[in-house]
């Protein structure tokens, strides 16, 4: 047993978080490369008969002569191998206070004789980053420091650790104390497996997890119990079974407390936000959001022609209203710091008008509608442990009037009225004197907003003017959150670039921010609009296809074309159709068999000068000379009179001139056919043979009634059906030439006949572009 187990260990430096720690949160480490080859050197020797499957290459096994072979070549191999174990599995010890941890192996790339830790692993061990120092030369003036001899840099000390190789048994079962009160199970569960199985190869006890949930939350647990019982486990393809149980019975009823708080604050309940949901035109919405909270809404058909108005009408001032559209190149819900559309004002009511000419609204599908109050701008009371929410009505309606000026109420006077020149307010000459003692001694106008106050009122006193842009208010609260919202240093946390203020930033995380989510129309996914291996946004080649660098990227992949079968790119296959849409449309129609009841055409082959397919000429060829057509003329008659005096006894004819297609006319119809001598035959069929032109060096363009075989017949039937459906009320009327056409092409088959002229065809009255 002690044959098979890696023995191996070492006493390196670990290396300063600085120059080469791993920035990814989890247990793994990295050794240098002589660590790799004395594992190696270490591992365990398994023989080679321990694995049947391992044979010469030579070996055959359904010849039986091999296995002599293969026991004497097995005799002069190395009947041993060395296996490293899989996962490799380590125990870091910090010798200066005993503690340790169980880690993986992330790779072999750290310098000689020093070991990566990963930030949980040097908290784990006890190594702060103040131990580590940097070491100068003494010649500098600098005591208690050294000189690196090899480089001629300064050098780092630092603490050392033992790595030994150790293996660990699966885990099956992991107890975690959360160190804080009010986690929610359905919070950690999805984010706690995701988190294990990207970061972890093993567990320890008494280590910290922490597992972020958002930028700015995460989740802190102790290990507390694993099971098989040890210091730790692996947890590389097993499965984990994990339990959640509160630190103390305190904190379990402080999390039943905070569970309950959030389950009363739930969307819907009357402590918490409403649950919006889709708007329509003229709705009035009564609803509440809780500060801190969004209350989402959808608004998904209006008439692309009207101008939409979105009114919030509320008592808070600090309710704030974002829109966005929903589109290809726009898929994020509006929020304070991602919005094409807000109000951060104090008015109310708070209109935002969106006219159809926005180039926002192209390509729109609906808009997103969102209500929000700050937890730091609200005025609520939030030291309470439940604030009450906020209410508001919220309308959207269309407004197609222009407003070109708004009449005045104070531009309307009389005659003799004089204007105050201290609140400039229009009163009765009479009265002016009067007025004007009074309205110097109390109030004072303020020139910028030119609005009137009471000198010694809290408004006037705490009355502000912002000096970078024409905003103003009556009190410090108001100073406050306008200062927050337009004049924060904010940061954008999906490409870190800074901003003054939210309306920037959330101008730029809708259009020019790599973070911003599309969905890509090649791959039909939601990305950001810029990896980290794409073009720059202002790329010339950006700039002139008018895609996201993503698409851009992604639509250099190629494909087949399904018209032509020609291999292109997915970014060019739109001009690639339109080409096809060009040719479609620029061809003409194709020749038809001239036989009514044929549904052949003349492109490849047929009798070009009669018009008719090789189906309808065969019966009537013959390799004489007759260059006049008398003899054919004669051939032609006698075809028609031997399908009206005897037909052609086919089940499927249909043909007016045949005396088998109108027996089956008039058994459809129950009535018997017309008995015909051979005079009145003569006086049917005469004159559609005097219109024949059948000399061979002019075509013709009398049509033909012969009967014809099944296929052409059904193929006919399917092309007048199309053409009659696009002649009654269809989307498009295609030429009976074309509905031949695809009726031939697709042998019959109406869905595929439907679908050939939809691609090849051109309608009637189509036009390219």
């Amino acid at each position: 047993m002690a044959e098979n187990t890696l023995n191996w260990s070492a006493q390196l430096a670990v290396a300063p978080p600085q120059r080469g720690g791993p920035r990814l949160p989890g247990d793994k480490i990295t050794l240098p490369q002589s660590a790799l080859e004395q594992l190696l050197a270490a591992a365990p020797i398994l023989p080679v008969s321990s694995n049947p499957r391992v044979h010469t290459t030579n070996f055959d096994p359904f010849n039986p002569h091999t296995f002599a072979a293969e026991s004497r070549a097995r005799e002069h191999i190395e009947q041993r191998q060395q296996q490293l174990p899989h996962p490799l599995t380590f125990r870091v010890v910090n010798p200066q206070n005993g503690r340790f941890v169980y880690a993986g192996i992330r790779e072999f790339s750290a310098a000689e004789n020093e070991v990566a830790l990963s930030s949980l692993l040097r908290e784990s061990l006890g190594i702060p980053d103040e131990d580590f120092k940097i070491q100068v030369p003494e010649n500098d003036g600098m005591e208690d420091m050294e000189v690196d001899e090899t480089e001629g840099q300064p050098s780092r000390t630092g603490p050392a650790v033992t790595v030994h190789a150790k293996q660990l048994p699966k885990g099956t079962y992991v107890r975690l104390r959360p160190l804080e009160a009010g986690y929610d199970p359905e919070d950690w569960k999805a984010l706690l497996e995701r988190h294990l199985r990207d970061n972890f190869t093993t567990l320890t006890v008494g280590e910290l997890l922490t597992v972020p949930s958002s930028r700015t939350e995460s989740f802190r647990f102790l290990l507390d119990k694993v099971y098989p019982e040890g210091e730790g486990i692996c947890v590389v393809d097993t499965d984990l079974e994990v339990d959640i149980v509160a630190l103390s019975e305190d904190q379990a009823r402080e999390t039943l407390q905070k569970r309950l708080e959030r389950a009363a604050r739930a969307p819907g309940t009357t402590s918490g936000s409403s649950v919006g949901g889709v708007l329509a035109l003229g709705e009035d919405v009564a609803a509440q959001v809780l500060p801190g909270e969004y209350v989402d809404y959808e608004l998904r058909e209006w008439k692309p022609d009207e101008t939409l108005q979105i009114e919030l009408l509320t008592d808070d001032p600090t309710v704030s209203l974002f829109v966005s559209p929903v589109g290809p190149r726009q898929r994020g819900r509006p929020r304070r710091d991602m919005h094409v559309w807000g109000d951060f004002s104090s008015d109310s009511p708070k209109k935002l008008k969106i006219r159809p000419t926005n180039v926002a609204l192209e390509a729109a599908e609906a808009l997103y509608v969102s209500t929000y109050v700050d937890n730091q701008s609200s005025k609520v009371e939030l030291s309470t442990s439940q604030p009450s929410p906020v209410k508001y009505h919220l309308r959207i309606s269309t407004n197609d009037s222009e407003e070109n000026g708004e009449e005045n109420e104070d531009d309307f006077h009389e005659q003799d009225d004089v204007q105050c020149q201290n609140c400039r307010q229009w009163v009765p000459q009479r009265t002016l004197v009067l007025h004007e003692n009074f309205c110097f001694r109390n109030n004072v106008f303020c020139s910028q907003c030119h609005n009137v106050f009471q000198k010694r009122s809290p408004e006037w006193q705490n009355h502000w003017h912002c000096p970078h842009d024409s905003s103003h208010g009556n009190d410090e609260f108001s100073k406050a959150s306008h200062d927050s919202i337009f004049h924060r240093n904010c940061i954008c946390p999906d490409c870190s670039a800074g901003f003054e203020g939210l309306p920037a930033l959330a101008q730029h995380r809708t259009n020019d921010c790599p973070g911003k989510l599309i969905l890509c129309q090649f791959c039909h996914l939601i990305v950001p609009q810029k990896g980290e291996s794409d073009p720059d946004l202002l790329d010339p080649e950006v700039l002139v296809s008018g895609l996201t660098p993503h698409e851009l990227v992604d639509g250099g992949r190629t494909t087949e074309c399904h018209l032509c079968g020609k291999i292109v790119r997915l970014r060019d296959m739109n001009t690639h159709l339109r080409h096809h849409d060009l040719q479609r449309v620029s061809r003409p129609a194709p020749r038809v068999c001239l036989n009514k009841n044929c549904g052949r055409t003349l492109t490849n082959t047929g009798n070009k000068s009669l018009g008719l397919c090789n189906i309808c000429f065969g019966p009537l060829y013959v390799d004489t000379h007759d260059p006049e057509g008398k003899a054919l003329r004669r051939r032609i008659e006698r075809r028609y009179l031997s399908q009206m005096m005897t037909g052609c006894g086919k089940p499927w004819c249909q043909n007016d001139y045949c005396k088998t297609g109108m027996q089956h006319k008039a058994e459809s119809d129950s009535t018997s056919p017309p008995a015909m001598s051979v005079p009145d035959i003569m006086k049917v069929t005469r004159p559609l043979v005097d219109t024949l032109n059948v000399k061979t060096d002019e075509s013709n363009t009398a049509p033909f009634y012969f009967c014809t075989d099944e296929t052409g017949q059904h193929r006919r039937n399917v092309a007048e059906m199309i053409h009659a459906e696009g002649s009654i009320g269809g989307d498009k009327v295609y030429e009976l030439a074309w509905c031949i056409a695809g009726a031939e092409a697709a042998s019959g088959d109406i869905e595929k006949t439907r679908e050939w002229l939809a691609k090849w065809a051109p309608a009637q009255g189509e036009t390219f572009g």
